[in-house]
């Protein structure tokens, strides 16, 4: 075979590799003083949720993202990133139709004890159809709530996955276990799939791929800006914006 032209393929393969593959050094929160530069610009303000851009599921079953930009909200079909942590919340409100801003009547920010201190298991609200008698659904809303670093970006952009994607997700998680890696060692891609409800009714369900896993150096950087940016928002002490109707 012709050397000059074995080259060439080779080259196209790396060049396409290339591609596929994100830059880890455009993580500007991995390359950079960033947690210095936060501290500084907070100005020792607590960083509470209301501060960090948040994407929710789509309306409708549609599969794109709608994501805040600086000139508005963009459309984004996949979102590509580092996950340093995530949350399980839930909350119940009394009301069967909560307004937009509306604190819940309990809240629990880990799906396990609430802000009261009793076990969800054991909450009636937690049961399948308390919701209303026409839906299986349960009164007492869950979800899962990403930190998911993405490129050219120091502060996490906060991914709200519904109920209806929760097992996806901790399914992800668990193949990631099984294979002795942690979550904030890869590079995430997640997209929407349209889906059906038993009533008829089109939603969004998300699905998660390891799209590269991280260097050794890169995971721990990641997984140690994880660990102090958490702290920062463990400080904060205040009710998170998860919890509102919305």
């Amino acid at each position: 075979m012709d050397t000059t032209d074995l080259k060439a393929r080779m080259n196209t393969k790396v060049q396409a590799l290339a591609e596929r593959e994100p830059d880890t050094s455009q993580y500007l929160a991995l390359t950079g003083n960033a947690l210095e530069l936060i501290r500084e610009n907070l100005k020792h303000q607590p960083l509470s949720f209301q501060l960090f851009d948040m994407v929710k599921s789509p309306s409708g079953g549609s599969t794109v993202f709608s994501v805040p930009g600086l000139s508005g909200e963009e459309a984004e079909k996949e979102l590509t990133g580092i996950i340093l942590d995530y949350t399980t919340p839930r909350a119940y409100w009394a009301t069967s139709d909560p307004v937009e801003g509306m604190p819940p009547t309990c809240l629990s920010k880990d799906s396990l004890i609430s802000q009261d201190g009793k076990a969800c298991a054991h909450c009636p609200f937690n049961d399948f159809g308390s919701k209303d008698g026409d839906s299986p659904a349960k009164a007492c809303k869950e979800s899962v709530l990403l930190f998911l670093l993405r490129p050219g970006s120091v502060f996490p952009l906060l991914v709200r996955v519904p109920v209806t994607s929760k097992k996806i997700f901790l399914k992800y998680t668990t193949r990631l276990i099984s294979r002795m890696t942690p979550l904030s060692s890869v590079v995430t891609k997640i997209t929407l799939e349209k889906a059906t409800s038993r009533e008829g009714k089109p939603y969004a369900l998300f699905h998660f791929d390891v799209v590269q896993t991280l260097d050794q150096g890169t995971a721990a950087k990641a997984k140690e800006f994880g660990r102090q940016f958490m702290e920062f928002v463990n400080a904060a002490d205040v009710e998170p914006v998860f919890t509102q109707a919305s």
